[in-house]
C-alpha cells in the first residue's frame, strides 16, 4: 500500500490575496503587542472566532467580530489583556469553552481566566521547558502538557496537582500533543520523529497502546512500493527519486485529525486517521493499524524545503490548509491539499491491495466437481465367496478351528451361580410428563450472554503437574463443559469445565511435546499431534488412542492439526505441506487380533506453500462448511487457501517482522450467533511483533495490539464466542483482554507465576481459561457471571 505515498502530490500553492477573496475580507491589523509575538491560537464564543495572542509583556485575547466593526468604524482594533509579563510564550491553548487559556512559559504552564486578567493556577512539576499543553476535549478540568524533560503529566486545573506522570520517553524532547476522542486516547511526538499513543482512562492512570518511528514508517512505505511498483512507471504515475538521499530527523510538529474522514466508504468509515506535519512533509498515518497510508513531501511543490512550524486549517469543500514557514529563510507559504486527489490516492491504495475475487469464510457457491472436498473414503466391502473344490479345501487347512471373531467364555474358572433371581423392589414408576419435562430440558441450550463483561476475575488456580511442565495447547469442546491440556512432556490432560476434579490422563501416544489438541465438531473424539511427528485420535471413555498416524506418514513435524469441513477430514501441515486427509475411526476389536486396529485414513489431498517455505500455523473453521483454510510460513506469508478449487486465492507478503506462529480465526460459538461478515476476521501473532487483526475480504490488517509483552515465547490468542473481546498470553506473567473495537486493553490479568502461553475462552459462558509456561492453569470468569447462573 505504500507506493502511493510517494505519488505527485495533492498540494496546490495559494497565492494570499486568492485566499482573501473567498473570505471576503480584507486584512486585520491588530496592535497591542510591544515585542514579538511567539503565540497565537484561534478559538469560538457563541459562534463567534476570538484569537489568543502571546508576547513577553502581554497576552491578549481579540473578538475577531467586534476588530472588524472598529476598523469599519474608524477605530483601532483592541482586544482585552489577560496575562502581564509572563515571560517568553512557546504554547497558547484554550479551553473547549473557551473560559481558559494555558499559556506554556518556561518550566511551568499559567492557567489564565479568558474574559479577565487573572491568573487561576501555576502548574510547575516539569524540570524543562514546557513545549505544550493542552485540555482534555471530554473533562475540562483536564490539562496535559509535554516537556523537554521527555515526560507528559497529567493536571487537575483546580486543584493544580500532577494526576499521572509518563516515564522518560525518549532522547528527544516532546514537542507536540494531539487528543483522539473517539478513543479517548492522547498522542505525543518528540523531536526525533517518535509518536506514543496512550489512553487516558478515568482513574487518569495512562496505559501505552503504540509507539511508532516515522522513519521506519517512511521506509517501510517505500519497500513495498519497490515491490509493488511495475517497471518503468508502467502504472501512470509519477514516482519521485528517493535515490541518494539523506536520512534527516523528522521532527513531529503537529498532530492533527482530518475532520471529515476522506474518501470512500471502507476508509471513510475509519475515524482513527490522523495526519503529522513534520519539517519535511505530511504524513497520513492509520492509528488502528500503526501504518503509514500516505506521504505528501513539501520538496518538489512547493517553494519550502524544510518547515520550521506549520498550522492548519479547512478551507473550501473540507480541503485541508496549511500554512508553513520556513525554517531557514524568512519565508511564508500557504498551501491547499486537495481532497479529491487524497480520495483517488486512497482509493487506489485499496484496489492495488484488495484481492481480486472477494474471499469469505462462508461459502456462497456449492462445490465444484473436481473439488477435493468432494472425496470420500472407500467403505469395505463384502469379502469375495471363496471357490469349491480342491482349492477350498486346501484353504481351509490354514484356517483357525474357531471361524467366529467373538469367542465365547466356557466358564470354567467363572464362581458357582447361588442367586438364580432377585427382584427389585421399591422402584418408583417415572411418569410420561417428567420424562418429557426432563428431555426438553435437556434439549434447551442457554444463550451465550453477549453483553456480559469480559472475564477478569480470577476463580481457581491449580498446577497441571507436580512437576513444572509446559502447558503446550488448550481447547474447550463445542458445548464448553470440557477442556483438553496438552503438555510438554507428551501427555494430554482432560478436565471438566469446572476444573474440580481430577483430569483423565492420556499418555502413550507421543514422544515429545503435545504441540496441539483438538475437539471433533460432534464431540466424540479429539486429536493430538506431537512434535515426533505423530498424529492421535482418541475417544474420551478409552486410555489408548483409535488410530494413530506415524513418522512413517510425515516427514517433519506436525505444525497444526485439526478436524476440517465438519469432521468430514483432518487438515494438518508438516514442513512446506498442507494435508488433507480423510478418516474412518472404529473402537471395535478383534478378540483373536486385538493389538490389530480397525481405524484407517487416507491422503486425499496435498498442497503446496506458493513460495515453498514450511508452514509454521494454520486455521480453518469446523464448525460450519467453510472453503476456507489460513496458512502461515516461514517467510513472514499468509496464505489462504480455497479448498474448493484446491488453490492459494492470495496471499500476504511480509505479514509481520517474524514469522507468524499463531493464526487463528473467529469462528464463534453454538451458543452465540454473530453476522456472517464477523467470521472473516482473523488473527496472527509473531515473537518480537504486535498481534494483528486481519479482514480476509480485503486481505488488510485492520488493528494492532500491542500492549502485551512477547519476545521470544510463542504465545497464543483467540477470540471470545460473540466476538467482543480477543485475549492474548503476554511474558509479563500476565494475560490481556483487548475490545476487537479499539487497540487499547480492558483487562491485564495479572497473578500469574510464569509466562502466559496459551489463552481458551469457554464457548457457553463468559469464561477465560490461562495456561502457563511452567504448568499453572487459571479460570477466570465476569464480574456479572453470578446474575446469569
Amino acid at each position: 500500500m505504500g507506493w502511493f505515498g510517494l505519488t505527485r502530490l495533492p498540494f496546490r500553492q495559494t497565492n494570499w490575496a486568492e485566499r482573501l477573496d473567498i473570505l471576503d475580507h480584507h486584512p486585520l491589523e491588530l496592535t497591542g503587542h510591544h515585542g514579538d509575538v511567539s503565540a497565537m491560537v484561534f478559538g469560538t464564543v457563541k459562534g463567534r472566532w476570538i484569537l489568543c495572542s502571546a508576547s513577553e509583556e502581554y497576552v491578549i485575547v481579540w473578538d475577531i467580530d467586534r476588530c472588524y466593526r472598529q476598523v469599519k468604524e474608524g477605530v483601532i482594533a483592541s482586544g482585552r489583556v489577560v496575562g502581564t509579563l509572563l515571560g517568553r510564550v512557546v504554547h497558547l491553548s484554550l479551553c473547549p469553552q473557551t473560559s481558559k487559556v494555558a499559556v506554556c512559559s518556561g518550566s511551568r504552564v499559567f492557567v489564565l481566566n479568558a474574559e479577565r486578567e487573572e491568573v487561576l493556577a501555576v502548574l510547575k512539576a516539569h524540570l524543562g521547558p514546557v513545549t505544550a499543553s493542552e485540555f482534555c476535549p471530554w473533562d475540562f478540568n483536564l490539562l496535559i502538557s509535554v516537556s523537554e524533560d521527555r515526560t507528559f503529566k497529567v493536571w487537575d486545573v483546580m486543584k493544580g496537582d500532577v494526576l499521572f506522570q509518563s516515564a522518560v520517553l525518549s532522547a528527544s524532547p516532546l514537542l507536540s500533543l494531539f487528543f483522539v476522542e473517539q478513543n479517548r486516547q492522547l498522542i505525543t511526538g518528540s523531536g526525533d520523529g517518535q509518536l506514543w499513543c496512550h489512553t487516558l482512562p478515568a482513574d487518569h492512570k495512562c496505559r501505552l497502546v503504540t509507539k511508532l518511528d516515522l522513519s521506519k514508517l517512511e521506509q517501510k512505505l517505500k519497500n513495498l512500493r519497490n515491490i509493488n511498483t511495475p517497471p518503468n512507471g508502467k502504472d501512470g504515475i509519477t514516482h519521485n527519486d528517493v535515490r541518494g538521499t539523506v536520512e534527516t530527523a523528522k521532527p513531529v510538529l503537529r498532530i492533527w485529525a482530518h475532520g471529515p474522514q476522506y474518501g470512500h466508504a471502507s476508509m471513510h468509515q475509519r475515524g482513527s486517521c490522523v495526519w503529522i506535519g513534520s519539517s519535511d512533509g505530511l504524513y497520513l498515518l492509520d492509528l488502528d493499524t500503526s501504518e503509514l497510508l500516505i506521504t505528501l513531501p513539501f520538496k518538489g511543490d512547493l517553494s519550502i524545503s524544510m518547515a520550521g512550524s506549520l498550522a492548519i486549517s479547512h478551507g473550501c469543500a473540507d480541503n485541508i490548509l496549511c500554512l508553513l514557514t520556513s525554517l531557514f529563510e524568512p519565508s511564508v507559504v500557504l498551501s491547499e491539499v486537495n481532497n479529491a486527489q487524497l480520495d483517488e490516492l486512497c482509493f487506489g491504495l485499496l484496489k492495488g491491495f484488495s484481492v481480486e475475487e472477494q474471499l469469505s469464510v462462508v461459502p456462497s457457491s456449492p462445490l465444484v466437481p473436481e473439488s477435493p472436498l468432494n472425496a470420500e473414503l472407500t467403505k469395505l466391502g463384502l469379502k469375495p465367496q471363496r471357490k469349491t473344490g480342491g482349492s477350498c479345501q486346501k484353504s481351509v487347512k490354514n484356517q483357525p478351528l474357531v471361524f467366529h471373531t467373538q469367542v465365547k467364555s466356557s466358564g470354567y474358572n467363572a464362581a458357582a451361580c447361588r442367586t438364580m433371581f432377585k427382584p427389585q423392589t421399591n422402584v418408583k414408576k417415572k411418569t410420561n410428563a417428567s420424562s418429557k419435562t426432563s428431555t426438553n430440558k435437556k434439549s434447551l441450550i442457554r444463550e451465550y450472554p453477549s453483553q456480559s463483561a469480559a472475564p477478569s476475575m480470577c476463580s481457581i488456580r491449580l498446577s497441571v503437574s507436580t512437576t513444572p511442565t509446559t502447558v503446550s495447547s488448550l481447547q474447550y469442546s463445542g458445548d464448553g463443559k470440557h477442556i483438553l491440556c496438552g503438555l510438554g512432556d507428551s501427555s494430554v490432560l482432560l478436565y471438566n469445565s469446572t476444573l474440580t476434579d481430577d483430569p483423565a490422563v492420556y499418555t502413550g501416544g507421543h514422544g515429545k511435546t503435545v504441540n496441539c489438541v483438538c475437539w471433533s465438531h460432534s464431540k466424540q473424539w479429539f486429536l493430538s499431534s506431537s512434535e515426533d511427528p505423530t498424529l492421535c485420535i482418541w475417544t474420551p471413555s478409552v486410555a489408548e488412542p483409535v488410530l494413530t498416524m506415524g513418522c512413517d506418514q510425515f516427514a517433519k513435524p506436525i505444525r497444526g492439526a485439526q478436524f476440517y469441513y465438519l469432521d468430514k477430514f483432518l487438515l494438518l501441515a508438516s514442513g512446506s505441506d498442507l494435508l488433507l486427509y480423510l478418516y474412518h475411526l472404529d473402537t471395535t476389536k478383534d478378540d483373536i487380533k486385538r493389538y490389530k486396529h480397525r481405524s484407517k485414513s487416507k491422503l486425499t489431498g496435498k498442497f503446496n506453500m506458493k513460495t515453498g517455505t514450511d508452514i509454521t500455523s494454520i486455521s480453518a473453521i469446523n464448525d460450519f462448511y467453510s472453503y476456507i483454510v489460513l496458512a502461515a510460513g516461514a517467510d513472514r506469508t499468509i496464505q489462504v487457501f480455497d479448498m474448493n478449487h484446491g488453490c492459494v486465492a492470495t496471499q500476504i507478503p511480509d505479514a509481520h517482522s517474524r514469522a507468524v506462529h499463531h493464526l487463528t480465526q473467529n469462528k464463534g460459538s453454538l451458543f452465540c450467533s454473530q453476522t456472517p461478515e464477523s467470521y472473516n476476521l482473523f488473527l496472527s501473532s509473531a515473537v518480537t511483533d504486535s498481534l494483528k487483526m486481519w479482514d480476509l475480504r480485503s486481505a488488510r490488517c485492520v488493528r494492532r495490539y500491542e500492549s502485551h509483552v512477547n519476545r521470544c515465547h510463542q504465545c497464543t490468542a483467540t477470540f471470545s464466542p460473540c466476538g467482543r473481546f480477543i485475549a492474548t498470553g503476554s511474558e509479563d506473567h500476565s494475560a490481556y483482554i483487548y475490545d476487537t473495537r479499539s487497540s487499547g486493553f480492558l483487562h491485564k490479568l495479572q497473578r500469574h507465576s510464569d509466562t502466559v502461553l496459551n489463552v481458551a475462552f469457554n464457548p457457553a459462558n463468559p469464561e477465560l481459561l490461562t495456561g502457563t509456561l511452567n504448568g499453572k492453569l487459571a479460570l477466570f470468569h465476569s464480574v456479572d457471571s453470578s446474575l446469569l447462573s
